[in-house]
């Protein structure tokens, strides 16, 4: 894994708090609770504990600009998905959609894929079936756990990616 010297970690744990500079904002991690990596499943609900690097940043161009942030970003299409099938050779990958197998749509009717952080978990390369779709996203209201994933409040999101640089990460933590 790559982090550039003097990273910034973004440390999410287990009550439900994520480190965001000198401040903890709430956050939500997944249904099933936090599962070592190597023993993380696809469809588990669990998010895996770990140090991951943010990769690039998604976002709605209808609901919004891009963020400001130094991050790469690239705009979500409503054709787009992400591949969850652990026996498809684009595990792990963005995809188009319509496809095939299954896939996680990244243009949804709620708000929760407005703003995508993807997380260098289970990319480099993917092997099945190691979990998939791990990011950073809104949360829903009440902070309701995730499928996996670490989710923030929009502005609370939008403020880790003013701060983040290339070479940062998200840390899933259990204490």
């Amino acid at each position: 894994m790559y982090f550039r010297a003097n990273c910034v970690i973004f440390s999410a744990s287990a009550d439900g708090f994520l480190s965001l500079g000198q401040r903890k904002v709430r956050c939500a991690l997944g249904k099933g609770g936090l599962r070592l990596a190597a023993d993380k499943r696809e469809g588990d609900l669990c998010s895996p504990l770990g140090v991951w690097p943010i990769r690039r940043v998604l976002y709605r161009p209808d609901k919004g600009p891009a963020p400001s942030t130094e991050l790469p970003t690239a705009p979500i299409l409503p054709d787009d998905g992400w591949c969850d099938a652990p026996d498809d050779p684009n595990y792990n990958r963005p995809v188009k959609l319509p496809y095939p197998r299954s896939f996680e749509p990244m243009w949804r009717d709620d708000d929760l894929y407005d703003l995508v952080v993807v997380l260098g978990h289970n990319d480099d390369p993917p092997r099945s079936p190691m979990g998939s779709c791990i990011f950073v996203h809104v949360a829903r209201p009440g902070y309701l756990p995730t499928e996996g994933c670490v989710a923030l409040e929009r502005q609370d999101l939008e403020a880790l990616l003013a701060e983040a640089r290339p070479g940062d990460a998200v840390e899933i933590r259990a204490a």
